[in-house]
């Protein structure tokens, strides 16, 4: 048996309460907070938060043998999720982003063979080593960002064997590396290039060759796609979820992020656990996600480094609609492994609160990827994933924007950050 002790903490956020279903509206806002805060760690769970001094005294016969860690002065938070990544592919594109400061349009760029085509290009030529060694560096910048638990998509293949690559090399990260690596196949990503003139028969090929093969081979959960105009048609995204679905794989959509089309509809009617994006989502899309409980994954990067206007978060928390938020880290319109910074936007440019975008960050971003009941929280019998931040409170993390204030990571129990580097 292993025993850490984490004491004296200015704040202790244990975003407790929200385990079984998603923060919503005002509860969103409840982090839960004790001051001068403890938690009580036994080999890889929480067995209990509470007052420093409440603890010291409970758990006094053990406190020799456990490893303590002081965090005066600090906040201590769960560790933070990411539920929307593309984690996995090989090459870069600053040549395209030099073209937007320019003028050049995203879909654009995209239509003319570069974005995403761009990518699966370079993705399709990289072994399995080298697509490792490529992403293997992104899973330590999010160690040090304080996240704890990553989703990765795949999507750069659209061809079933670099699309197994992908995800394959996404699971050896999981088991290499202390991050959590959750699995999404999303052979939808775009219409790959020599299906330009068929759109359907790709789908097909989605529909009755990758998705099965995707199930088969155990390294996915869910099912993504691209539902946008000229990328895949409302009817094509339901076709393809609800093959998804059939196979075991459970619906994710990137949804309404150029245009209104459907797309949180859609969420809403298939059962998908998140809808993402969503720029420009409709109020009856955002109410019917609020009646399913559909996660809504906002993406504030996305929107700040393409330049345009973010999700309207305030409006989909007061909508009722469970909101979590994602660096939707990927070569092309977000390329950067920082949550925190994704805090600061949301409370900048969407009109969150720092709780709410804490609580976004935590809980509801693990609910995005079916985690709810184990981490995202600071509660007993939960996974001993936290993060202690070097600020004094909760509000500093969307004040002071633009900087890291990871101190210290615990995951599973045992600390793996300390002093902002890896150990």
């Amino acid at each position: 048996m292993s025993y850490v002790f984490v004491k004296n903490a200015n704040e202790l956020l244990t975003v407790a309460g929200s385990s079984s279903t998603p923060a919503v509206r005002e509860q969103m806002n409840e982090l839960s907070i004790i001051e001068n805060g403890a938690v009580w760690i036994e080999n890889d769970r929480i067995v209990e938060t509470g007052t420093t001094a409440d603890l010291e005294k409970k758990y006094a016969d053990q406190l020799d043998q456990a490893q303590v860690i002081d965090a005066k002065g600090k906040v201590v938070a769960p560790g933070l999720v990411d539920p929307h990544t593309h984690l996995v592919f090989a090459g870069s594109r600053e040549n395209e982003y030099n073209m937007r400061l320019q003028g050049a349009k995203y879909m654009d760029i995209m239509a003319k063979g570069g974005g995403i085509h761009a990518t699966t290009r370079a993705t399709r030529k990289a072994s399995f080593e080298q697509l490792y060694s490529e992403s293997r560096p992104r899973l330590d910048s999010f160690l040090k960002h304080g996240v704890t638990t990553v989703e990765a998509k795949s999507g750069y293949g659209m061809d079933w064997d670099v699309e197994k690559r992908q995800m394959e090399v996404a699971r050896k990260l999981g088991d290499d590396h202390v991050v959590d690596v959750v699995g999404t196949f999303m052979g939808a990503h775009v219409i790959a290039e020599e299906y330009k003139d068929d759109p359907e028969a790709f789908v097909d090929i989605v529909v009755n060759e990758m998705i099965p093969a995707a199930a088969e081979s155990g390294l996915a959960e869910f099912n993504d796609v691209f539902c946008e105009r000229g990328v895949y048609t409302p009817e094509q995204s339901r076709r393809i979820l609800e093959a998804g679905r059939e196979y075991g794989l459970l619906p994710k959509i990137h949804a309404d992020e150029i245009e209104p089309y459907g797309g949180a509809e859609i969420a809403a009617e298939v059962g998908a656990v998140s809808a993402d994006h969503l720029l420009k989502v409709s109020d009856r899309g955002l109410e019917m996600m609020a009646e399913k409980g559909v996660v809504a994954v906002l993406l504030p990067g996305t929107a700040f480094f393409l330049m345009t206007e973010a999700a309207d978060g305030r409006k989909a928390i007061d909508a009722g609609v469970p909101v979590a938020l994602s660096t939707d880290r990927n070569p092309g319109s977000s390329p950067s492994t920082s949550m925190p910074f994704m805090m600061n936007l949301a409370s900048l440019t969407m009109g969150m609160t720092p709780a709410e975008a804490i609580t976004a960050s935590t809980i509801n971003a693990a609910h995005a990827i079916r985690r709810g009941e184990t981490i995202g929280s600071l509660e007993a019998g939960k996974q001993a994933d936290l993060v202690i931040w070097d600020i004094p409170n909760h509000l500093q993390f969307t004040y002071l924007y633009g900087v890291n204030h990871t101190h210290t990571v615990v995951k599973k129990g045992r600390v793996v950050v300390e002093n902002g580097v890896i150990v």
